[in-house]
C-alpha cells in the first residue's frame, strides 16, 4: 500500500475510532511536498465520501491527505458519517493533483487524462478524471459546472490537472 494510501486509512480509522487526528512522528520523504489531495471512500465498490483540496492548504502532502481523508469520512454532504462498523469494509483511493493550469475550452481536455476546475465568480466545481461514466469533455465540464451550481450559459473559465491515483 503507497504510503499516501496507508496514511488516509490510519486517518479514517483513528478519528472514527477515538475522535483524534492522526499525527505522524514522521512524515514520508515522498509525502513531504505540499499538493492538492482528494482522498475518495468506497464501500462494496460504491462512493462512501470524497473530499479534497485542488491546491494545498497545509505544509505538506500528509498532512493534506490525513484532514481531506477526515472530512471524506466525516463531512461530506452526500453520506452519513463512517460508523466504526464500516472501517473494515472500506476501500481508500487518493489523488494528487498537478497544480491547475488555464485552458481556452473543452478541446483541450481529455476526461481520461485530465480532471476539470470550471470557475465563474465566486463559485468553483471540479471533476476528477478517468470516472465511470464520464466519456466526453462536454460531459464533464456540464458534470463539474452543476457541482458548483453554475447555471446554464454563464461565462466560465476553466482549467485542467493530471493527477496520479493512489489505491
Amino acid at each position: 500500500m503507497h504510503p499516501v494510501v496507508e496514511i488516509s486509512k490510519r486517518a479514517v480509522e483513528e478519528y472514527v475510532r477515538h475522535r483524534k487526528v492522526l499525527t505522524l512522528e514522521e512524515t514520508p520523504p515522498e509525502l513531504r511536498e505540499p499538493s492538492g489531495v482528494f482522498v475518495c471512500l468506497k464501500k462494496r465498490g460504491q462512493l462512501r465520501g470524497c473530499i479534497g483540496t485542488i491546491e494545498p492548504c497545509l505544509a505538506s502532502l500528509a498532512e493534506e491527505a490525513i484532514a481531506n481523508a477526515i472530512s471524506s469520512a466525516t463531512r461530506d454532504p452526500r453520506f452519513p458519517p463512517v460508523e466504526e462498523d464500516e472501517l473494515t469494509q472500506l476501500t481508500y483511493s487518493v489523488d494528487v493533483l498537478s497544480p491547475p493550469e488555464a485552458i481556452e475550452g473543452p478541446d483541450q481536455l481529455d476526461p481520461l487524462r485530465y480532471g476539470v476546475v470550471v470557475e465563474s465568480g465566486a463559485r468553483r466545481g471540479l471533476l476528477l478524471p478517468d470516472l465511470e461514466g464520464v466519456d466526453t469533455a462536454e460531459q464533464q465540464v456540464e458534470i463539474a459546472r452543476r457541482k458548483a451550481g453554475i447555471a446554464p450559459g454563464s461565462d466560465i473559465r476553466l482549467y485542467r490537472f493530471e493527477v496520479e491515483r493512489f489505491q
